[in-house]
């Protein structure tokens, strides 16, 4: 089988003022790799500028980063696969240290970590800080990892992953479903601290603070539903036990001292919210069950990829 045993992946949409650099310094730290910079309707001739400076220039015409990194991992066979932005935010210097701990089977995926050197100090957008510090809490929180970066765009994966990894998301969410997927699925994670340099000027960010930011939270929220059942459902089943007991406690109380049921519409309720207490822990059972089988045959299919992926190697 021929396969390049690197392939640096570069998702790309109007970077025409930063992606002939980008290109060359990735060239430099690791000529034997093959670069492929996928255009997502750039109107700024970013494509011909790639084509000129070397890249393999191919196509997602469905807008969104989402978009472009599930159709990268479809085409391209590698043995590693280093993703980066276009925009010249990380250097290439920790490139090679990145694709070595893929190469070497120390590492599933490695994660480029800005927000431990110079993120903070490059990046001009407050919001942006405080949306990275969120979504790392909440992570860390729910899925009891410890990963510092969840959203960095700098990443360095292994063939078994990016072929089992199933992408939902379109959008820049993107780095929060694989760094979520991967946790739960017992990957091999490492991640080295990378230095990380604001755009240049003339160079426009394509992320909404807001709009994206909204998004990328929907997609905790969801993914938390999907990996994580029995936390999800019981935690709205507490919510409706609490009203409950406010509104079915005090009837009851009545009842006892004047044989009275005074409050009726207070209990009615309270009956409600406690049998839909009952469906959500009942829910959240059976749903973990389903995860816990999930799992299994995932890892089956990880051990029939691994069987295949030799077989190929060795024809």
């Amino acid at each position: 089988m021929n396969r390049n045993k690197i392939a640096i992946l570069i998702p790309c949409y109007n970077e025409s003022k930063t992606i002939e650099k980008v290109i060359k310094d990735y060239k430099s730290i690791l000529p034997q790799a093959e670069i492929y910079v996928y255009d997502n309707n750039s109107t700024d001739e970013t494509d011909k500028i790639a084509k000129t400076t070397g890249a393999i220039v191919r196509y997602e015409y469905r807008q969104g980063k989402g978009n472009v990194i599930r159709t990268m991992f479809r085409d391209i066979d590698a043995d590693c696969y280093l993703m980066v932005d276009g925009d010249d935010t990380y250097p290439a210097e920790n490139a090679k240290k990145m694709c070595e701990y893929i190469l070497n089977g120390k590492a599933d995926m490695v994660i480029g970590d800005r927000l431990s050197s110079t993120y903070f100090k490059e990046n001009k957008r407050p919001f942006h800080n405080l949306g990275n510090w969120l979504v790392r809490f909440l992570i860390n929180f729910i899925f009891h990892s410890n990963i510092k970066d969840i959203m960095t765009g700098y990443r360095a994966f292994s063939y078994d992953f990016v072929k089992s990894f199933p992408i939902l998301s379109k959008g820049f969410e993107i780095e929060t479903e694989m760094t979520i997927h991967a946790i739960d699925k017992n990957f091999k994670l490492i991640e080295i601290p990378v230095l990380y340099r604001d755009r240049p000027e003339g160079s426009i960010s394509k992320l909404n603070t807001y709009k994206d930011g909204f998004k990328v939270l929907k997609t905790i929220g969801t993914l938390v539903a999907e990996y994580k059942p029995f936390l999800f459902f019981n935690v709205i089943a507490l919510l409706f036990l609490s009203i409950t007991f406010i509104l079915g406690i005090p009837p009851f109380i009545e009842y006892f001292k004047t044989g009275f049921v005074l409050r009726l519409p207070s209990l009615i309720v309270a009956g409600i919210s406690l049998l839909i207490s009952l469906l959500l822990l009942i829910t959240s059972i059976i749903l973990q069950i389903i995860v816990k089988r999930h799992h299994q045959l995932y890892e089956l299919y990880l051990i029939n990829l691994k069987r295949e992926n030799n077989e190929k190697v060795n024809k």
